[in-house]
């Protein structure tokens, strides 16, 4: 069976978003390594116990999540993934959209490719 990474990382992609509406810090957790990060225009680094933790106790919370896969690039076993995403969702009780570009970032980690960070870069119409 061939490797085809872009069949491979939509799979993934929609995987992690899936898991994201789904609330669940379990599933989240499942997706991300144990490092990973997430990068935003408002406050920069959040690490992964902290977006899991606001998740778990409802204060960030998702209702719908996607993203359009735009570019792939393999290095190895590092890959790069940039999308646009739209989500929708809560944060502190008040509703949250957001219209963006998201890279990606997945490392391999035996047999399993991790998500290690996810930069976030506001999209202008």
């Amino acid at each position: 069976m061939t490797f085809d990474p872009t069949e491979h990382f939509t799979a993934l992609e929609e995987a992690f978003n899936a898991a994201m509406v789904s609330n669940d810090v379990e599933r989240i957790a499942a997706c991300i390594s144990d490092d990973w990060a997430l990068i935003t225009p408002e406050v920069g680094p959040v690490g992964r116990d902290r977006i899991l933790s606001v998740i778990a106790d409802g204060s960030l919370s998702h209702d719908m999540m996607v993203k359009d896969i735009v570019r792939i690039k393999l290095y190895g076993d590092v890959a790069v993934v940039t999308g646009r995403g739209r989500n929708t969702g809560h944060f502190a009780g008040a509703p949250i959209s957001a219209d963006e570009w998201i890279t990606d970032i997945y490392r391999k980690m035996g047999e399993r490719w991790l998500c290690v960070l996810t930069h976030l870069t506001p999209a202008h119409a």
